[in-house]
């Protein structure tokens, strides 16, 4: 299955880049030129590669959000 049409690059071949040591789209762009046109494929690279949580984000969403009594009490 194609990941980037601008350049036909395959599922495979990001897989082979990846095994070669490449660890982020960046480094995938560099191998192959895969997201650097249009940018369409990068969030299936970052899948493929793993990354496609976003672990910051899963921290802000557990964090309970603060209330002004918190901020009143801490001041």
């Amino acid at each position: 299955m194609y990941v980037c049409s601008c350049f036909g690059i395959t599922e495979a071949q990001v897989q082979r880049h990846a095994e070669d040591g490449a660890a982020t789209p960046r480094q995938i762009a560099s191998a192959c030129k895969a997201g650097t046109d249009c940018g369409r494929c990068v969030r299936r690279i970052q899948a493929l590669l793993g990354r496609g949580a976003c672990p910051r984000r899963e921290l802000i969403e557990q964090r309970a959000p603060a209330t002004l009594g918190r901020l009143d009490d801490a001041a």
